[in-house]
């Protein structure tokens, strides 16, 4: 027993183990309360859990066997014989991809996210450690995390800071050739700033983070990289400097020689600078020339089609803080100023990172088909002279890590069916052609194992809310287990109109308290701490819950994050998403939904738009817009409950058969993850870069670049 603790420890060292449930199971077996109390965190469990508790609990649930398994497993994992990436983007092995991002959403107990753009870093993380691919992260560690979501007694959101504790995460401080700490500094206006640099294992791939908190850095620049989109836009400039400025100083000091910078949203844009102005000063590159070099080797992918979500900071605080890369870059500081505004003439307009990143890369990309064709339309006038199609804006549309968020009864269906390797081959539409030869009844009893543990949850997080704000015990417990179970979880903000259902209440109470066919809902959310219009939608959809009709048949769950959104993803029967088309880049909660066997209901906006065929879900609307948004919205609601009462409804309902088993649902269901399981996944997403983006842009020599 004295060798067990160590080997957990060593199992521990590398987040691999987030995608691996049969080792996640080992921590929560050996204190399930401990294991929950501490965010699904191995480290801090090992840290509280005593050693006779660990003796016993090892001998009863036969730990010891279970991690020499696991251990045996991550060391095959870390030393294939080959890979999908050794074979397509070999030659990027001594010069792999640096992938910047402001947030990576590994696990729920490295609080370093705030949404679906840390979602997307984390997953393409990992299936770029399941391919093989030659690739290291580089973002910000955040010591006081985002920040969790508390309702209070008006149901109006409070942001909540909860610093994490650094010793228990698997981060190491990153040495240099001599075994010396590294540290890199960045020049702010009238200082500069020093940030440590800390490494975490993400299965193969290397993530880089940095760390303010530096005993030679004043308290106000240890707050800087304190929390993930703090403080005002001062604070946002200087973090995106940190990232993109010191993100490649780190890189350098740790000898990685990155032959393409992907860089996901404009956040990270200064790398670029810091970059050309590197070959500059070091290798006396004509200026012009190096940002042509840094250009073609750099790959940008845009994820916001709504205007106001791009940075915008004003010329005066931008030139302030530019002024120490133009003169590194041996330019005029305007001319540099002038790669980030939109007309580069007009000397008082904001300076955007995202057009500075378009401006200074050769590919870039939107994460959906439609987004591509809305990227082109938005910044077409970066581009004078091309016509909208011939922008050099693409798309890959994003797909999610399936063993991220499959859930286990689903994996051993799926390995039983499709072969225990079909994880080696998920991007085939052969591997998912055989859900239709698997039976009926076998994926619906799988289902409602499912729905049942997610029902569990969202009444004890009900119920320990309610307790919480002292309001009345909701008797009998809400949400029919029986019932139609539908899911709506995503940032709060009025283009995603979580409200929609709410714009008829007779309507919706006669949908989902039907005497034989009633629905569940379950909503899910928050808004962006700055963001007062989101939470009043919260606070709008909180209130309604509290009506009589509804408080039995629909519910707000506090607090979304990784682990609320795995248990909802995995245990509902359908998944809603209703946002003002076409402002949804590409939407991926959908995607995960699909693949646990749900089906999803959804406005023809992002991956809806290139996926749906008719049979493999359902549609709200044909996809086409009214000039007036007042009445797109009545006209998408009244669809909307059409398609819930006219079709969703009835499938689930009807055409049952002895065993209450619904079969022309469940022939939908294959359907969906016959036609959308291989398309839809990571390992996809990542191919498409490797093929398309990334080799490109690691041998090319030349680019064309919108003038500056």
């Amino acid at each position: 027993m004295d060798t067990l603790l160590p080997k957990l420890q060593k199992l521990t060292q590398n987040l691999w183990w987030t995608w691996k449930p049969e080792v996640r199971t080992i921590f929560r077996d050996l204190d399930l309360d401990l294991y929950h109390l501490v965010h699904q965190n191995p480290m801090s469990v090992l840290k509280q859990i005593t050693p006779e508790q660990l003796e016993s609990r090892a001998a009863d649930v036969d730990i010891p066997a279970r991690v020499d398994r696991a251990l045996r497993q991550l060391q095959e994992y870390l030393t294939p014989v080959t890979t999908w990436g050794l074979i397509h983007a070999g030659a990027m092995r001594s010069r792999p991809v640096a992938y910047f991002c402001m947030e990576f959403g590994i696990h729920e107990s490295l609080p370093i996210y705030s949404g679906g753009l840390g979602i997307l870093a984390g997953d393409h993380l990992k299936a770029a450690s399941d391919l093989g691919i030659p690739l290291v992260g580089v973002g910000l560690l955040y010591h006081e995390g985002y920040t969790s979501q508390v309702l209070n007694g008006e149901f109006w959101q409070q942001d909540v800071v909860e610093p994490f504790d650094i010793a228990d995460l698997p981060l190491v401080p990153a040495v240099g050739r001599h075994g010396e700490p590294i540290k890199v500094s960045v020049e702010l206006p009238g200082r500069i700033v020093q940030a440590s640099v800390l490494e975490v294992q993400v299965g193969r791939i290397r993530l880089i983070l940095l760390d303010t908190r530096v005993k030679q850095n004043d308290p106000k620049d240890v707050a800087l990289a304190a929390r993930l989109y703090g403080g005002d836009q001062r604070m946002r400039i200087e973090q995106e400097l940190l990232l993109g400025v010191g993100g490649v100083r780190a890189l350098r000091a740790l000898g990685i020689s990155a032959s393409v910078f992907h860089l996901n949203e404009g956040h990270s844009a200064f790398a670029l600078l810091e970059r050309a102005r590197h070959r500059i000063q070091s290798d006396g590159m004509d200026p012009h020339l190096a940002l042509q070099e840094v250009a073609s080797a750099t790959v940008f992918t845009t994820h916001t089609p709504v205007d106001a979500g791009h940075d915008r900071f004003p010329a005066d605080l931008a030139a302030e803080h530019l002024r120490p890369l133009a003169e590194g870059l041996k330019l005029p500081l305007d001319e540099v100023m002038g790669l980030g505004r939109v007309n580069p003439h007009d000397h008082g307009s904001p300076f955007l990172p995202t057009v500075l990143a378009l401006k200074l890369s050769r590919r870039a990309n939107g994460v959906s088909a439609l987004h591509g064709v809305v990227s082109r339309k938005m910044w077409n006038h970066l581009y004078p002279g091309l016509r909208e199609d011939a922008v050099p804006i693409g798309h890959v549309t994003n797909g999610v890590h399936l063993p991220t968020w499959l859930a286990t009864e689903m994996n051993h269906l799926y390995e039983s069916h499709l072969g225990v390797h079909y994880q080696d081959a998920l991007t085939r539409p052969d591997t998912w052609a055989k859900i239709v030869n698997v039976s009926s009844a076998e994926i619906w009893e799988t289902k409602q194992v499912l729905k049942a543990r997610t029902i569990r949850f969202v009444r004890q997080r009900c119920a320990s809310m309610r307790t919480r704000l002292v309001l009345p015990e909701v008797e009998p417990a809400p949400l029919d287990p029986d019932a139609l179970t539908i899911g709506f979880a995503r940032r709060f903000v009025p283009y995603k109109r979580p409200d929609l259902l709410f714009s008829d209440l007779e309507r919706l109470d006669r949908l989902v308290n039907h005497p034989e066919r009633p629905v569940n809902l379950i909503f899910s959310g928050r808004a962006h701490p700055a963001d007062s219009t989101g939470k009043g939608l919260i606070q709008k959809v909180a209130n309604i819950l509290e009506d009589p009709r509804f408080r039995y048949r629909i519910v707000f769950i506090e607090n979304y994050n990784i682990h609320v959104g795995r248990m909802l993803y995995q245990g509902i029967d359908a998944w809603l998403n209703n946002p003002q088309r076409p402002l949804e880049a590409c939407g991926t909660s959908g995607m995960k939904v699909v693949l646990n066997g749900g089906l999803h209901i959804s406005v023809r906006d992002g991956w809806w738009a290139e996926s749906y065929d008719g049979e493999n879900g359902f549609a709200i609307g044909t996809g086409e817009t009214h000039a007036n948004q007042a009445t797109q919205d009545e006209r998408d609601a009244e669809e909307l409950f059409r398609v819930l009462e006219e079709e969703v409804v009835p499938l689930y309902y009807e055409n049952r058969n002895a065993a209450g088993v619904p079969r022309c649902w469940v022939d939908r269901v294959k359907h969906s993850i016959r036609t959308l399981g291989w398309r839809f996944n990571a390992d996809r997403m990542v191919q498409d870069y490797v093929h398309h983006l990334y080799v490109p842009a690691s041998t090319s020599s030349s680019c064309q670049m919108p003038p500056a």
